[in-house]
């Protein structure tokens, strides 16, 4: 037998069930799975690296306490985002409340002092660096209802069945959130662009 057998990885269901029955390794591939992933979500809905990190944590918590309380009625991706956007939208809820004074609020970066990679050469990716700042900085502006399926639709990917589960909203709300986030981030972007002309 000269074929490789490849490996099948367990559904996201698989693992959680494994969990459920005490399998910890299982909550581990979890994690791992799905890391990276509610991060990115949580910093774009966010626009705070240490606040995305907060609600990803968080919501692993969540998962591993009340890892009896999910169904497979709904896919566990669903269950998982459903956890994290929630978490996220009341850190922007407290973050509303509490407006505290910082440097980053005077337009001033928060920086980390490193010493610089003496092989990285910053006008290789600048241009593309500055677009991905404008598009995080658009995203960042727009309504917490038009960011948050933005993110879901065209940063995660998920489809727009997922996205009302998780929403627990209407498909033709999605979809109409999804057309009008759209617009505004493109007329935001051609306004940016016309005057840098």
């Amino acid at each position: 037998m000269d074929k490789a057998f490849k490996r099948i990885e367990p559904s996201d269901e698989e693992l959680i069930e494994r969990f459920q029955k005490g399998d910890r390794e299982a909550f581990e591939q979890i994690v791992a799975r799905y890391k990276d992933q509610l991060l990115n979500f949580a910093y774009r809905f966010l626009g705070s690296r240490q606040e995305a990190e907060d609600v990803v944590q968080d919501t692993f918590l969540r998962v591993y306490r009340n890892r009896k309380a999910y169904r497979r009625v709904a896919r566990f991706s669903t269950w998982i985002y459903t956890i994290a956007g929630n978490l996220a939208k009341t850190e922007l809820r407290k973050r509303k409340r509490r407006k505290l004074f910082s440097i980053s609020d005077l337009g001033f970066e928060e920086k980390d002092y490193e010493i610089s990679d003496l092989t990285y050469n910053p006008e290789d990716d600048v241009e593309g660096t500055l677009k991905e700042e404008i598009i995080q900085k658009e995203i960042e502006r727009l309504p917490p209802k038009f960011r948050e399926v933005i993110i879901l639709r065209d940063v995660q990917g998920l489809s727009y069945e997922e996205i009302a589960l998780i929403l627990r909203i209407p498909i033709g709300t999605v979809k109409s959130r999804v057309n009008r986030a759209r617009l505004r981030l493109q007329r935001r972007l051609k306004e940016i662009l016309d005057l840098q002309k």
